[in-house]
């Protein structure tokens, strides 16, 4: 019996696993920052905290085709998780982690087992619904939550038991670093599996995967549980690096804020999400100085550019114009 089909499945496995030297520029860029833009660290954690939010969002509607627009409730139910935990019991900030990502997974799990039966806007609708209860009842569970008040009190022990928090966001922008990088490789790992594969063929056609046999209702509710584990540890980092959970983590302007970061960077890309958070981000913080009344405005003028002119977002902008040049300069 041949082997050839096992080896060719083999060597193609092998090349989408491999780290191609492009790869690396985002993690420079973060390390680089560190060193030369020390000012703006404790901005540079709520980046990366929102890159692996957006990252996590991104596995639901860049590969699986999920469109939600209750992704928030997830980020909201791990940041209070870690902080009611620290309140409570331990600041040790890895438990705390781990406990905010089991939490929100779980959350994930039994909410999508439900309402991935439905389809289009009653999916939309009853994700909407699912966030606004939720924080509805945050708010009403003052005792716990600190309800309008937000949860104060937040303690968070030195990470390792060596590196305390400090006022200029060092060991903050570290562990939010390494977070991100952890939950990214999660996510390169699952789609360049079968796992990965699957979600893209339930993205273009859930039926004819249906027809073939694939468990979808099964992959589906694997991939948001996912997703909002990772959502929800990027909430127990926030948590933890501010030392203050408020109510506006289950807002819908969050939900819509790392949908347009999606958009900016672009979806179905796996590094599309490191561009977008930081452009989003960065422009919130610029335009928040130079107009602090509509600075939203100007928000939703940069998102109307890039739909019309650059569908495939930053990247997908540069990737095209990078390819016309190599046109023009093949002879």
């Amino acid at each position: 019996m041949s082997t050839a089909p096992l080896e060719e499945a083999v060597r193609a496995a092998a090349h989408r696993h491999r780290v191609r030297p492009l790869e690396a520029l985002p993690w420079l860029a973060a390390l680089a920052a560190y060193w030369f833009a020390s000012d703006y660290l404790a901005l540079g954690a709520q980046v990366l905290v929102m890159t692996l939010f957006a990252l996590s969002l991104d596995l639901l509607l860049g590969f699986a085709g999920i469109v939600t627009l209750g992704h928030a409730v997830f980020f909201g139910i791990g940041a209070y998780a870690a902080g009611i935990l620290a309140v409570r019991a331990s600041g040790d900030p890895l438990l705390g982690l781990a406990f905010a990502t089991a939490v929100s997974g779980a959350a994930g799990l039994l909410s999508g087992a439900v309402i991935l039966r439905a389809r289009g806007l009653t999916f939309l609708m009853l994700t909407l619904t699912i966030l606004l209860m939720v924080a509805e009842a945050a708010n009403k569970l003052a005792f716990l939550t600190g309800g309008a008040d937000g949860l104060q009190g937040v303690s968070v022990d030195p990470v390792l038991g060596a590196y305390r928090f400090d006022l200029f966001g060092r060991t903050a922008y570290l562990y939010s670093l390494a977070v991100v990088f952890a939950g990214f490789l999660v996510v390169r790992t699952l789609i360049h599996a079968p796992f990965g594969r699957s979600l893209v063929g339930l993205r273009e056609n859930a039926g004819r995967m249906e027809a073939l046999g694939a468990p979808v209702r099964r992959r589906q509710v694997a991939a948001y549980a996912i997703a909002a584990a990772l959502a929800g540890a990027a909430g127990a980092v926030n948590a933890q690096t501010t030392q203050f959970v408020a109510l506006n983590v289950f807002s819908f302007e969050l939900s819509g804020a790392v949908l347009t970061m999606l958009i900016l960077g672009g979806a179905g890309r796996l590094y599309r999400a490191f561009v977008g958070a930081p452009l989003y981000m960065i422009a919130q913080d610029w335009l928040a100085r130079l107009d602090p009344t509509y600075w939203f405005f100007w928000i939703g003028a940069l998102l109307i550019v890039v739909v019309m002119f650059a569908r495939g977002g930053v990247l997908g902008l540069a990737s095209t114009l990078l390819s016309r040049g190599r046109e023009r300069a093949t002879p």
